[in-house]
């Protein structure tokens, strides 16, 4: 079966393609400050972490769905979106430097939650689409004795600044992390056991998606 990742990112896509899965990916076009402010504005509260993220999933994957669906394509479209939580604050990109290092320099020592939302939606002939949804989270502990060199060399190599909680669990920020609870992928980015129970739900088997083709663009 076809599979689109309605993601740019490079950690879901390395994650699929370790389970076995070669996606074509397609970026959608959601402005996510907008989708966010739009519905917070409108039920006058503010979203919580779950919520969130869930929101943002399901409009990546309804965009590029959609989409795809005018085109012509039939198979499967993921979304997915991550926010981490520390102590009842949202710690999103830190994009800068500094942020980033003040970021880790709190951390350190403390247990936050990476909250992923994940969105499936199958396309059938004709366009038909058919979703499910679902949110997953993991703990994650940092190690207290991160040193500021540790600090500054991580987050000399660029990779911090643009991950949700300023960290990376299947990378270099690994080392710096001593005890995640729950599902490890969903710090990746896509908790692999909910994506299973998602396609399962809309009548595909997961193993139907294993292939070792190249990706192309639907």
């Amino acid at each position: 079966m076809r599979v689109c990742l309605a993601s740019t990112s490079p950690a879901r896509l390395m994650l699929l393609r370790q389970a076995g899965i070669e996606p074509a990916t397609r970026a959608p076009q959601v402005d996510e400050e907008a989708v966010i402010a739009a519905t917070e504005a409108s039920e006058a509260r503010t979203l919580p972490p779950e919520e969130h993220v869930l929101l943002l999933a399901r409009r990546k994957a309804a965009d590029v769905a959609e989409t795809l669906a005018a085109e012509g394509f039939e198979g499967l479209v993921i979304g997915g979106d991550s926010m981490f939580e520390l102590d009842g604050e949202i710690l999103g990109k830190p994009y800068a430097p500094e942020a980033a290092r003040a970021r880790w320099q709190s951390m350190r020592g403390r247990t936050g939650v990476l909250h992923s939302g994940h969105s499936v939606f199958l396309v059938g002939p004709g366009g038909t689409l058919t979703e499910a949804h679902a949110v997953a989270a993991a703990s994650v502990s940092f190690a207290a004795d991160v040193t500021d060199a540790e600090i500054d060399a991580y987050v000399a190599t660029g990779e911090p600044l643009l991950v949700a909680g300023a960290f990376t669990v299947d990378s270099l920020g690994g080392a710096f992390i001593e005890r995640v609870e729950g599902d490890p992928s969903t710090v990746v980015g896509m908790s692999l056991s909910t994506l299973r129970r998602l396609v399962r739900e809309l009548g595909v088997e997961w193993t139907a998606l294993w292939n070792r083709t190249g990706a192309t663009t639907p």
